[in-house]
């Protein structure tokens, strides 16, 4: 199976949307996309997930199938938390970064949330519902988790390519959750650009299951289309 992990495009926060420049990408993402097909499509229950993924849905003649749990708006409560400049994801704080990097919580891996000074974060109700959510999905998809172990059980083999579309602030828990590294190790050293598509292969071996990542947030069909490839209206490179 090939799983693909699909940020929205160029969004508006409120109302939920996307701007005239996020139905361009999307619009380019499903071009991309409709080279060697998706077998299976799903998106968070959030408007700008949704709108993004449905140029792909057009192409391929495909309907969406709508995951609540990958809405955002749960990480956002789960997830961020209130600094002196307002609500922000972990990857903006200072602090949470420098925790991340000590060898001390570090030596907790897996269990970093339970490291002493993690607890002013209170991250962990957040990290274990993704996680929990997150193998159910690929547990429907025919593969089941082997916690902290970095592996699958495959229960239904399968040469399917499968497209989710949802968000930065769920989809950096959700990635990190499935490829068992740990978030402040995710967040720290990773990121996703609008639209960016990420690829990972579960291929088989004597029955299980090694996840792998092809692609990491890959903006090509940007490029190709001509628009602006500014990281996130930020980075130009």
């Amino acid at each position: 199976m090939l799983l693909y992990y699909l940020r929205h495009g160029d969004p508006i926060y409120s109302p939920d949307s996307l701007t005239p420049l996020g139905h361009r990408q999307a619009e380019a993402l499903a071009k991309r996309l409709a080279v060697y097909g998706i077998d299976e499509i799903y998106a968070s229950t959030s408007n700008r997930a949704i709108q993004t993924a449905q140029p792909t849905c057009e192409l391929l003649k495909k309907e969406i199938t709508q995951l609540d749990f990958a809405n955002e708006k749960y990480a956002w409560e789960d997830l961020a938390f209130e600094t002196e400049e307002g609500r922000t994801w972990g990857v903006k704080s200072k602090r949470l970064m420098e925790l991340a990097s000590s060898p001390d919580v570090m030596s907790y891996y897996h269990n970093w949330y339970d490291h002493p000074d993690m607890q002013e974060f209170d991250l962990k109700k957040g990290i274990e519902r993704i996680a929990s959510d997150s193998d159910k999905f690929l547990y429907d998809l025919g593969y089941e988790h082997i916690k902290n172990a970095g592996k699958y059980k495959v229960v239904k083999p399968n040469d399917k390519r499968v497209a989710l579309f949802a968000h930065w602030g769920f989809g950096m828990a959700f990635l990190s959750s499935i490829l068992d590294i740990p978030y402040p190790m995710f967040i720290k050293h990773f990121d996703m650009c609008h639209t960016g598509m990420t690829v990972i292969e579960f291929q088989e071996k004597d029955g299980y299951s090694i996840p792998k990542i092809l692609t990491l947030s890959s903006d090509s069909h940007i490029y190709k289309e001509g628009l602006p490839t500014n990281y996130n209206n930020e980075i130009r490179f």
